[in-house]
């Protein structure tokens, strides 16, 4: 029996992804936790098999929690599943020591067939995001932006409004509109979610821990 634990701050999230464990025999869901330092306490205390774990939490990020979880767990096997599927988030995950990695669009069958291969032992990527770490061209990088550029990007991940930028980098709105589509542009990225999801990928901004 694979013992499961679901971390994600979402509840209809946990709910579903319940749903959609329950009905294998193989499977069971042991906790839940909605946040990093739950998950670690509840990793520590059960002891589960694997943990599916989102990287986009409050006060700590994912990230960060994934070396806490394999101290606090040993013997767990750490299975990224989230909305966040840049290919410097896959690596940077991996790099901290997660098992795997998906996106919250896999089906039922991947989701089943990712958490079993982990759980053997073996590592899982899903293919889409395998192929893109391997084609360097998919993956935005920072070095294209000029240094205003990347403090503009700094500050609007913080959530901070072009006014403001304007004010604390002494340039106008219009400048600031100008950096941020020229950032948007070179970076790939349609939304300002997918411009925060980037940020925290890529180091420019942490998750507050306050």
């Amino acid at each position: 029996m694979i013992r499961i634990l679901l971390v994600d701050d979402h509840e209809l999230v946990r709910a579903g992804l319940r749903s959609r464990l329950e009905a294998e025999r193989d499977v069971v869901v042991v906790g839940e936790a909605d946040r990093a330092e739950t998950a670690v306490v509840e990793a520590h205390k059960l002891q589960p098999d694997v943990v599916l774990l989102d990287v986009l939490l409050p006060r700590k990020s994912g990230f960060e929690t994934i070396p806490d979880l394999v101290r606090a767990a040993p013997n767990a096997r750490v299975l990224v599943v989230s909305s966040l599927t840049s290919p410097s988030g896959v690596r940077r995950a991996l790099s901290a020591g997660a098992a795997g990695y998906l996106p919250k669009r896999a089906s039922d069958g991947d989701l089943l067939s990712a958490i079993r291969l982990v759980a053997g032992g073996s590592g899982y990527v899903d293919p889409d995001l395998g192929a893109r770490l391997v084609n360097p061209n998919d993956s935005p990088k920072l070095e294209p932006l000029s240094e205003r550029e990347r403090d503009v990007l700094h500050l609007l991940a913080l959530g901070h409004t072009n006014q403001e930028i304007g004010g604390k980098l002494f340039i106008s709105v219009r400048t600031v509109d100008t950096h941020r589509a020229h950032i948007m542009q070179k970076l790939g990225l349609d939304t300002r979610a997918e411009l925060v999801m980037f940020a925290l990928a890529n180091g420019v901004i942490g998750v507050e821990t306050g």
